[in-house]
């Protein structure tokens, strides 16, 4: 599961047709299947016996109106740019998840990213989209009822990241922090052992050798693959941003890619760790197996 957040807008539009993966419309309309989560006061444009299908175009007024009501809201740094917009993307390997799976994800996600907060009936508008495969958009103005500004955690995106790796926990889904196949990696630490058991010490220092190597390839801070997957991410990072629509989607692919690049430097580190240790070459004088008599004791037979 990996989650972005996306560059504030000042409208809901583009965000919600992002989160569509289609362009938004007033004639086709969205159901609690499409919308699995919202902020608590959407309730009160409900009557009890009203069906609560709006189309697209009418979601992104009801997010867009807090922005007309208060016009001249803004954050501590003076930005005006209201709609914020985050994307949780599951593993293409994770099963299906149901829709009470979902909307429980977003309300997580809500709470942590400060949009939705226990007991507060006048908080943020905020819905949950899902209307892609694996995938589960969430979009928020800022504005509060009071004309004043939500306030989110100051390091929201690792936070964001922490509550992934519980709900994956949780909901038995694949995280992209994992290394290889436990099993795998068993099997070939068996073969190696057995490899080296045998081997001579030339050898013995070659593993060695060729285990440092692999850190070295693998290390998080210094090693090349670790570089070229956060190019290939802030890549990913600035095709998002671009209004074409091959933007995303190359944005998305190269996220990827960034993903198996950590892969393989969790593959490398693995098999460095999987490989026999060194051992000292053991003396001849402590070979023998049994001590020599003392001088003047009678062997018995």
């Amino acid at each position: 599961m990996i989650i972005r957040i996306r560059p504030r807008d000042t409208s809901p539009s583009e965000p919600l047709a992002e989160a569509l993966g289609r362009p938004v419309s007033d004639q086709e309309g969205l159901t609690e299947h499409t919308v699995v989560a919202h902020w608590p006061g959407l309730d009160y444009y409900t009557l009890d016996d009203e069906q609560k299908s709006w189309t697209s175009a009418e979601w992104a007024e009801l997010l867009d109106d807090p922005s007309w009501q208060h016009p001249f809201a803004a954050s501590a740094q003076d930005d005006r740019r209201a709609i914020w917009h985050a994307d949780v993307r599951l593993h293409a390997c994770d099963r299906d998840l149901t829709g009470p799976e979902w909307s429980e994800i977003a309300h997580r996600i809500a709470r942590i990213a400060g949009i939705q907060r226990p007991g507060d009936d006048h908080g943020c508008r905020w819905i949950a989209v899902q209307a892609q495969p694996g995938r589960l958009d969430l979009l928020a103005n800022l504005i509060r009822p009071d004309d004043t500004w939500t306030t989110q955690p100051h390091r929201l995106l690792p936070l964001l990241a922490a509550e992934c790796r519980r709900i994956e926990a949780e909901l038995d889904l694949r995280s992209p922090l994992l290394g290889p196949d436990p099993g795998q990696t068993a099997r070939f630490a068996e073969r190696s052992t057995a490899a080296g058991n045998g081997a001579s010490p030339g050898a013995a220092d070659a593993t060695t050798q060729l285990a440092g190597l692999l850190r070295q390839l693998a290390d998080e801070n210094t090693g090349p693959l670790a570089t070229v997957r956060g190019l290939v991410e802030h890549a990913a990072h600035r095709l998002d941003r671009l209004p074409h629509a091959y933007g995303p989607a190359a944005g998305h692919q190269l996220e990827l890619i960034a993903r198996r690049l950590h892969g393989v430097q969790q593959d490398l580190d693995a098999t460095a760790a999987a490989l026999p240790a060194t051992a000292r070459p053991v003396p001849l004088s402590t070979r023998m197996t049994a001590s020599p008599p003392t001088p003047g004791t009678r062997l018995t037979h």
